[in-house]
């Protein structure tokens, strides 16, 4: 698939959390196809370092739910790479799901720890480094913007980014950097395949992919569409939750 890769990102820093695997690695590597240099932010410091060897990155260790390590993360970009102009905010994960009346309260605390909380942290560190021009993506999923049942904490979590997303966003609109939010479905990735106990060498084509298009997405689609909300193509968007799942919400 011709994907349309440009150089509108020559020369920008971006800093990706959860860059190692999935969306956040796609995202990663786009940026650097497009001219551009990253700062990978993940917890796993065996695939950190590897992937910044394969992409001449910055690589610092990050756990999203600690927020001086977040601080840390975005201070080392800074001072590695000279500056931060964009950043997509892509790690999360889901503690589990089931019945609502059934959840614990731990999990319900994970979820919103590591989808919303880990959001805000970014932001608060983020947004100080950057001025006009900057671009801050999150990815907030489908559940920022649809209910999924049994999976009551992943959902609220999600909501949150979509709101956080706004707030920030007019906040920055007079000077700060443009913030926005996509609502991403079904894509080929890792949490996917895990979500869906599908083993890693079964075909993209046979995974369940409910939504109008019946097909799930690849990463690089999704990678895509944040390098446009990165670069100055999508100057006037700002506080959106932009869908990217083949018409499911549309339903």
């Amino acid at each position: 698939m011709d994907l349309g890769v440009t150089r509108r990102l020559e020369s920008r820093v971006v800093l990706v959390t959860g860059g190692t695997s999935g969306i956040g690695r796609a995202v990663a590597e786009r940026v650097v196809a497009e001219g551009g240099r990253v700062a990978i932010g993940a917890r796993n410091e065996e695939a950190g370092r590897a992937a910044a060897a394969e992409l001449d990155a910055v690589f610092v260790p990050t756990h999203v739910t600690d927020e001086a390590q977040v601080a840390r993360l975005v201070a080392v970009t800074v001072a590695e790479l000279g500056r931060l102009d964009g950043a997509f905010n892509n790690a999360g994960d889901v503690a589990a799901g089931g019945p609502l009346e059934q959840l614990d309260a731990d999990v319900w605390r994970a979820d919103i720890e590591q989808n919303l909380t880990s959001a805000f942290y970014c932001l608060k560190a983020q947004i100080p480094a950057m001025g006009r021009g900057g671009s801050i993506v999150n990815n907030a999923s489908i559940a920022g913007v649809r209910g999924i049942p049994g999976m009551a904490s992943y959902t609220a979590a999600k909501h949150g980014v979509v709101g956080l997303t706004r707030s920030a966003a007019l906040q920055c609109a007079d000077g700060g950097p443009r913030v926005n939010a996509i609502v991403t479905g079904n894509v080929d990735t890792p949490l996917y395949r895990r979500l869906l106990d599908a083993p890693a060498d079964r075909p993209r084509e046979e995974l369940d992919a409910p939504n109008p298009s019946k097909r799930v997405a690849g990463p690089e689609e999704v990678a895509a569409f944040v390098a446009f909300l990165l670069s100055d193509e999508a100057a006037f968007i700002t506080g959106a939750a932009l869908p990217i799942d083949g018409g499911f919400t549309a339903g």
